[in-house]
């Protein structure tokens, strides 16, 4: 069992932090809310005053944050986690962030001698708080290896992408494809329930046919068809508009940059923006099913 500090106690870094726990492991937890630091203790993890008082005899240290100019700040700042932790810490980015950050953090990470990779995460809350999560690994093997068996107590899918930042863009891939395909739907409900078809009923015939996705199997958008979802709970988040809307941007931040066409996920972007411009962002993101449908 290992001592392990975990920055970002939000939804999804609270119910990790459950996990580990529950795995006999020793979590030391910061976040900037005493709330959620608060929680923390209720769980039976120790609440740091810091990140250095986290992060100081940690065996691993596990970030999950908003952006990469948080991340950066956490690892590189003079009160962080390359000021504090242990030289043989193992350092885990679990935060869906820009390539170029992560690759940044990860070389300033071997240049002060910390093994690290990036292990985005995928299933939102629903598989974080079941500890179903999905993570996409990147950096050396030997860095794979030692992270699985800390990510074990989180997840039950484990891919060792490549090098560092390629657990990141498959990351962000697959939320690209998330978005679009919850648009997609979206419009497939609007239509049907137009031609008079019970949502229901569709989503039973769907999932057996071609146009089956993951978005209609676990967070069909429209309320009733399936009780576990986010739609069927008034849109609670399991993920945000504001965290789709972040991730959508990042797809078209990398495609600009390796010079690839996605105007599909393009447009998305654009719907997601008018769903957070009109005041829906902190709705979970299948919310664009009202916003398209009319209602």
């Amino acid at each position: 069992m290992a001592n392990i500090a975990f920055i970002g106690l939000g939804n999804m870094g609270h119910p990790m932090c459950r996990h580990l726990i529950q795995a006999g492991h020793a979590v030391s937890g910061f976040d900037l809310s005493p709330e959620r630091r608060a929680a923390l203790e209720q769980l039976g993890g120790r609440a740091a005053t810091d990140i250095g008082d986290a992060v100081r005899a940690a065996d691993c240290v596990l970030t999950m944050l908003p952006t990469g100019r948080h991340v950066r700040a956490v690892y590189e700042g003079p009160g962080g986690v390359f000021a504090h932790a242990p030289a043989a810490a193992l350092l885990i980015d679990s935060s869906t962030i820009d390539i170029e950050s992560t690759r940044a953090v990860s070389r300033a990470a071997a240049e002060a001698g910390f093994t690290m990779v990036d292990a985005p995460v995928s299933g939102a809350v629903p598989a974080a708080e079941a500890g179903r999560l999905t993570f996409m690994v990147g950096g050396t093997a030997e860095g794979y290896a030692r992270a699985v068996p800390v990510l074990e107590a989180m997840g039950h899918r484990f891919f060792h992408i490549g090098e560092s930042g390629a657990g990141q863009a498959l990351k962000i891939c697959n939320n690209m494809m998330t978005g679009i395909s919850m648009v997609a739907i979206s419009e497939v409900f609007t239509l049907a329930d137009r031609l008079g078809l019970d949502p229901t009923v569709v989503r039973d015939v769907m999932l057996g046919s071609s146009g089956n996705c993951w978005a209609l199997e676990h967070y069909c958008p429209v309320p009733g068809p399936l009780p576990t979802s986010p739609a069927s709970r008034d849109y609670a988040p399991g993920f945000s508009g504001h965290m789709m809307l972040k991730d959508m941007r990042l797809s078209q931040e990398a495609a600009t940059a390796a010079s690839a066409a996605t105007p599909l996920a393009g447009t998305a972007a654009a719907i997601y923006q008018m769903l957070v411009a009109n005041g829906h962002g902190d709705r979970d993101f299948s919310y664009v099913f009202k916003m398209i449908s009319g209602r």
